[in-house]
């Protein structure tokens, strides 16, 4: 029995003499100064993320002076934030919208004239035949860089980016 009482002894010391020590070194002012973080480190934040849906920026295919003009290239997103975006054809051409930021996304609806279409899973592409607009609902799930064409008119400019952050 004397030896357990001597091991719980030695190890009630020990476990002290090693607080003690912990304490010492903590207080010694040798060390060298912690260096600044870079800034690098010392992001902004990314804007909160609510329960509502928030608008894209509307993307907008052609106008009547040019069939391959955009008005806007690159969008920025929040990863867990719901959005709704309106994609538009403004042109009489036929715009094959693709993008690999439907495989990314939680996707809830595609509505055309009121008319909703609930999917489980993305859809391959979004077709325009004539003038009109196509409005996108989903929630923005993985980070990432995703890009955007018009088909085959990527090569006139008409193309982008949309990160997700």
């Amino acid at each position: 029995m004397t030896t357990y009482k001597t091991l719980a002894l030695a190890a009630v010391l020990g476990i002290g003499l090693a607080q003690s020590f912990a304490f010492a070194q903590a207080d010694d002012d040798d060390d060298a100064k912690a260096a600044p973080e870079p800034k690098a480190a010392m992001q902004a934040k990314p804007p909160a993320i609510t329960r509502g849906s928030k608008d894209v920026p509307e993307l907008i295919l052609g106008s009547k002076d040019d069939e391959f003009t955009v008005n806007r290239k690159d969008f920025e997103l929040v990863a867990g934030q719901g959005y709704r975006w309106k994609i538009t054809s403004a042109a009489g051409l036929e715009y094959k919208f693709v993008t690999d930021l439907f495989r990314n996304v939680w996707m809830n609806q595609i509505v055309i004239n009121d008319l909703e279409v609930h999917m489980n899973g993305a859809p391959a592409w979004l077709e325009f035949d004539s003038p009109g607009t196509i409005n996108v609902q989903f929630t923005a799930v993985r980070p990432g860089k995703y890009t955007w064409s018009a088909g085959d008119l990527a090569d006139k400019g008409m193309k982008g980016t949309i990160t997700i952050k």
